[in-house]
């Protein structure tokens, strides 16, 4: 797996041996970055952007990202064999001044309003079974991180029936194979 575009094109990510994890298909992760950057239904500029990566794996979505411009990323995972893939991915990019990884459980552990940080894009990448996702939703819609036009992304299995509150707003939602991908805000409180 490498990165994709950006100042680091070509640079390689480190994967899991594992099959725990399953990091974002190149395929997928570009045709994301196209619909960021050229949909006229968003309005996110990547450049200089804070992003917060949940269940962020071995990191592939935010250090394209950051390839591709963004300020930060904030990286949350609770897999432990993972994070140090993580940390080695960071560390060989050079990257440890624009990120930060928090060894945490986001659906259970973490309350949003104590990440500190304010966010342009949230990327959500949970495990395909889980359920819990209205909840984390909620809670993501109840704190204070995300900043206007803020957009989430989330990547579910294409055969999940997942079903948004009604303060979720469905910008796009692409299929590729076996992922889904929704582009999302929320309404107005």
């Amino acid at each position: 797996m490498r990165i994709i575009g950006g100042q680091l094109k070509g640079k390689k990510i480190l994967e899991p041996k594992d099959k725990k994890t399953r990091p974002l298909k190149d395929m997928v992760r570009e045709s994301i970055f196209n619909i960021l950057i050229h949909s006229n239904k968003l309005s996110i500029n990547l450049k200089d952007s804070y992003i917060l990566d949940l269940f962020c794996g071995v990191g592939s979505f935010g250090l394209e990202a950051i390839s591709r411009g963004a300020n930060f990323v904030l990286f949350v995972e609770n897999y432990l064999s993972v994070i140090e893939i993580l940390k080695k991915n960071i560390d060989n990019l050079e990257l440890n001044q624009k990120c930060k990884i928090i060894n945490e459980d986001i659906l259970n552990k973490i309350d949003p309003n104590k990440l500190n940080q304010k966010f342009d894009l949230i990327f959500l990448d949970p495990p395909f079974k889980e359920k819990k996702i209205t909840l984390l939703l909620d809670k993501i819609n109840q704190s204070n991180i995300l900043k206007i036009n803020s957009v989430i992304i989330m990547h579910r299995h294409t055969n999940e029936k997942d079903i948004f509150p009604n303060f979720v707003n469905i910008l796009e939602q692409k299929n590729y194979g076996n992922s889904k991908i929704f582009f999302m805000n929320f309404l107005k409180k």
